[in-house]
């Protein structure tokens, strides 16, 4: 049984009590911006019932990839754009690409 958007939603809280998310001032609930991207994983997951496991695996992982990336990229702009330093992982990430 696929998983359903409330629970993939209950799934996004647990792990935010580890890693919370700055919601800041946006003019929309939290629970409403979790609902709506876990609907869209949902339809996103079930959309790629007919593809091997591995396929699958492939697939979610290049999306968290690609919005683990993305997430990075507005990070260091936002701090940049407010003249703030970046924190310690962030720089030890990005200290990587500025080795030969």
């Amino acid at each position: 049984m696929p998983i359903q958007p409330e629970q993939l939603a209950a799934l996004m809280r647990e792990v935010e009590l580890e890693d919370p998310i700055d919601f800041a001032d946006l003019p929309f609930p939290e629970d409403e911006l979790r609902g709506l991207v876990a609907t869209h994983l949902c339809e996103m997951a079930a959309a790629m019932e007919n593809f091997s496991t591995e396929d699958r695996l492939m697939t979610l992982l290049a999306v968290s990839a690609k919005l683990v990336l993305e997430n990075l990229v507005l990070h260091v702009q936002l701090l940049r754009r407010h003249g703030l330093p970046v924190g310690e992982n962030v720089e030890a990430l990005l200290s990587r690409l500025r080795k030969p």
